[in-house]
């Protein structure tokens, strides 16, 4: 049941529901603060997926990672569906684990027809172990080592070459009756507003070959028996609003693709990146997805008519905007202290070890108190977290109600590079994780222990007592 409330007063939970609707699979999940499964009970309590947050904390503890499957799936349905849509050719939508890398979300985008793009031998490993299809996974990494290209080569993936180190290192590797299948990556130099940490389609960035170097990237792998290129990629960046840039990088990808003809390259694959931004607070407007998808497949399709060259296989590798709004993270309130005329600090019992977000990037998020959800909102306090960090600030000037000991803290839309960025900060470990779906609540994370911590640790027989 959804609460309704007097006109005019502003209350935590309502002002952040997703919008009414019979089924919300109309919504774009990354244009919701909140799952699109989240109501407010009976008990004025936040709920997802059809669980109680307050007695999934009760139940597996917190801090809590809490993923909506619901809006995970219809967030990977609504790509698939966009493309299907606007897109004459082939395509496939791959999911950029690198936002979140465990068991079950690769399974699930593996049960939605999506594929996997890999960063590491570690995600890698991750997507197969998850029941991943070999062709569906693509290995990226501006330095991948020789042990990670040669697991990458036994396992019949795709390789998203960055460099000539990536190009060099595969020909050494590779068997003569199995070339190594591979895509080449270039940085466009297409800029866009967002954090510079996060731009990676600019000229001066660590990623891909130099445009410049497009003649001899392109004569050197037509020369080489021992690896099949099969296509060209490139990333302008992520969380981003804008909409030109995607259209500019679509145009100039197939620019690469008819130069590589004159190379003697049949190129069929053309991987445009991700970076669909998502809202974290109420002033963010981000396309909805099918806005994303629509205006590159118009340009793709009108640049491949004019250049008379057949539609390539279209790839793109969203990632945050298909986890982060489909996951929120439960904490317990602790602490409290006012300085006189300055703040109030609210401490939970989380922070830069479980979301390193604020401090890395000075992102915002917003709360909600999910234990009374239609408190109104009377006090602005400084969210803390709990490690002996003064830049440990989880939400500075969070609008909530007045707090106590024992609420149930919930931030939205943190599903994307908070569990996968996570760490062992004085020691604390990492939270667990649960799925929710039609009122069921399974482990997919375990919490772990202070056995856990030591595990890796080793004490030289000198030291022991």
């Amino acid at each position: 049941m959804v609460s309704t409330h007097p006109a005019g007063v502003q209350h935590s939970g309502s002002q952040y529901l997703p919008q009414a609707s019979t089924s919300n699979t109309s919504l774009s999940p990354n244009q919701e603060l909140l799952p699109l499964t989240a109501r407010v009970n009976s008990d004025d309590h936040l709920e997802i997926g059809g669980c109680d947050v307050t007695t999934l904390v009760q139940q597996f503890g917190s801090p809590l990672y809490i993923l909506d499957e619901q809006t995970l799936r219809i967030a990977c349905q609504q790509y698939q569906d966009s493309f299907k849509r606007y897109y004459k050719g082939e395509f496939q939508v791959l999911y950029a684990s690198k936002a979140w890398s465990c068991l079950s979300i690769c399974a699930i985008a593996q049960n939605v027809g999506l594929g996997i793009d890999v960063a590491s031998g570690g995600e890698l490993y991750t997507a197969l172990e998850a029941g991943v299809s070999p062709d569906k996974i693509y290995f990226h990494g501006n330095n991948k080592s020789r042990e990670e290209l040669r697991y990458a080569i036994e396992s019949g993936i795709t390789i998203m070459a960055d460099n000539w180190h990536d190009l060099l290192q595969s020909v050494e590797l590779a068997e003569a009756q199995h070339p190594v299948r591979m895509m080449l990556r270039m940085t466009p130099g297409i800029d866009c507003h967002t954090h510079e940490y996060i731009r990676t389609g600019h000229l001066d960035s660590k990623f891909g070959f130099d445009p410049g170097d497009l003649d001899e990237v392109f004569t050197f792998v037509s020369k080489q028996q021992a690896l099949n290129c099969v296509g060209v990629h490139a990333h302008i960046g992520s969380q981003i609003f804008e909409r030109q840039p995607h259209r500019d990088l679509a145009a100039l990808m197939v620019q690469w693709l008819t130069q590589a003809t004159s190379y003697g390259l049949n190129l069929t694959h053309l991987n445009v990146g991700g970076g669909l931004g998502v809202k974290y607070v109420e002033s963010d407007d981000p396309p909805s997805i099918e806005e994303w998808v629509k205006p590159i497949c118009e340009v793709i399709q009108e640049a491949c008519a004019t250049e008379n060259l057949p539609l390539p296989k279209l790839l793109c590798e969203p990632g945050r905007s298909l986890i982060a709004p489909a996951c929120v993270t439960a904490y317990t309130i602790g602490s409290s202290k006012m300085v006189p005329e300055i703040r109030t600090y609210v401490a939970v019992d989380g922070g830069m070890s479980d979301n390193p977000r604020p401090i890395t990037y000075q992102s915002v998020y917003r709360a909600v108190v999910a234990n009374r959800m239609s408190a109104p909102l009377t006090e602005s306090v400084t969210i803390a977290g709990k490690h002996c960090e003064s830049g440990d600030i989880v939400i500075k000037d969070a609008q909530v109600p007045k707090t106590k000991p024992g609420d149930v803290l919930v931030v939205m839309t943190t599903g994307a590079y908070n569990y996968s960025m996570a760490s062992n900060y004085n020691r604390l470990p990492r939270p667990a994780a649960v799925i929710v779906a039609n009122g069921e609540a399974n482990l997919i994370l375990r919490r772990e222990t202070y056995q856990d911590l030591i595990r890796q640790d080793c004490l030289p027989q000198r030291l022991k007592s």
